[in-house]
């Protein structure tokens, strides 16, 4: 059991996915940084200097003192920080498209084969059919 469990780990699509899920982390960390450091401030000032990631929608205002008892802490729709995110996914779908296209380019393109002659059959039939006349 133990031997199939190392076959099973050392092959080739284990170790492509585990690399795949390191990276694609790592990617996702770029990402977020590119579009909440570089992007948002971009929108923002454009926006009129909004700052997306504060924008909500206050359902209840915090009360009492941090860390105290009977202290209720904000509800509130973060929609801005929502937008954000929308922003990332855009950029990160963009991205992946790119990617993968470049992927596609570097591929060889496909030969079709070559077109199958006639079957057995066909051929006999034709034959059969020269030797009537």
């Amino acid at each position: 059991m133990f031997k199939e469990f190392k076959n099973f780990i050392m092959s080739g699509n284990v170790i492509d996915f585990a690399v795949a899920v390191i990276m694609a982390g790592a990617v996702g960390l770029v990402v977020n940084g590119f579009v909440n450091d570089i992007v948002m401030p971009v929108v923002g000032h454009f926006a009129g200097g909004v700052d997306f990631a504060n924008l909500k929608v206050v359902l209840t205002e915090a009360s009492g003192v941090e860390g105290a008892d009977g202290f209720v802490a904000e509800n509130a729709i973060r929609w801005g920080a929502w937008v954000n995110t929308l922003v990332n996914l855009i950029i990160v779908g963009f991205v992946m498209f790119m990617i993968v296209k470049a992927y596609n380019k570097t591929k060889a393109p496909v030969e079709e084969a070559a077109p199958a002659g006639p079957s057995q059959e066909d051929l006999l039939a034709e034959i059969r059919d020269l030797l009537k006349k």
